[in-house]
């Protein structure tokens, strides 16, 4: 399996990209800015879209997406959500003022997008031509949020994602129990923000630290940081380095996170 990073920053600028990221070729996980990186034949070959949540830096690409390529598709572009991501979608994207609802256009019998809900714990297969397994993971956010682990529906190590979170011991009770290959999870704010970093429910390098001393004795993988903003990437990256240095014993391998990456799971 292989994941490919469109955009993994918190805001933008010349560079910059929100959060997406590419499964394969059929499965989109967030739908950030750095969607519109891609081809439109690449657009159009994205079959299921599984959101994190409701925030602008995670769906602002959706709605222009559908648009793009709807001409060229034979069935409804599928995505999956919390049922309070979807209603916010309904209701302030998809509500013919701000973007048409393309949930009924051209018809409601044959929509350009579908809208399925998901739950907490759910585990799901998607994909058309590369079957995926999903687990929807638990995150604590200033909204509804949830993470994602995914693997090969055939078996394998997860590629687990956090999405937008503060402090969540359900989530690692879960990871510590999965087969991991690489985590990505995000650090907003540098500690010099982290009063901010807490009222918005994001983490901190201060908060991370806590966070990745739960990951249970003998789990091993790669940790990749997420969604700084680029005004302070520099400054959190240094103070990661100083608060993980005691995880670093314990084989934890603690990297930025970069458009354009390419992960093999």
């Amino acid at each position: 399996m292989q994941v490919r990073v469109l955009g993994c920053s918190g805001a933008i600028a010349k560079d910059c990209r929100t959060t997406s990221f590419l499964v394969d070729s059929d499965l989109l996980v967030d739908a950030g800015t750095g969607v519109g990186d891609l081809t439109l034949d690449e657009m159009a070959d994205i079959d299921d879209v599984v959101l994190t949540h409701s925030h602008l830096d995670h769906v602002a690409a959706l709605p222009l997406m559908i648009d793009a390529v709807a001409s060229r598709r034979t069935r409804p572009l599928r995505v999956h959500a919390l049922r309070a991501t979807i209603e916010a979608l309904r209701a302030h994207v998809f509500n013919n003022v701000i973007w048409p609802d393309f949930a009924s256009i051209p018809t409601r019998e044959a929509p350009f997008v579908c809208f399925h809900d998901l739950v907490i714990g759910q585990q799901l297969q998607i994909g058309s031509r590369k079957l995926k397994h999903i687990e929807v993971l638990p995150a604590v956010h200033t909204v509804p949020a949830c993470g994602y682990a995914v693997r090969c529906a055939q078996g394998g190590p997860n590629w687990v994602f956090s999405g937008d979170t503060e402090r969540n011991a359900p989530f690692w009770e879960r990871v510590n129990q999965l087969d991991v290959a690489m985590l990505v999870i995000e650090t907003a704010f540098s500690n010099r923000e982290q009063a901010l970093a807490q009222r918005s429910l994001h983490l901190s390098p201060a908060t991370l630290a806590g966070e990745l001393a739960q990951i249970a004795d003998g789990k091993n993988y790669p940790i990749y940081i997420t969604h700084t903003k680029p005004a302070e990437t520099v400054e959190i990256m240094s103070q990661i380095d100083g608060l993980t240095d005691g995880l670093e014993t314990r084989g934890q391998d603690i990297r930025w996170l970069q458009a354009a990456e390419v992960l093999e799971v």
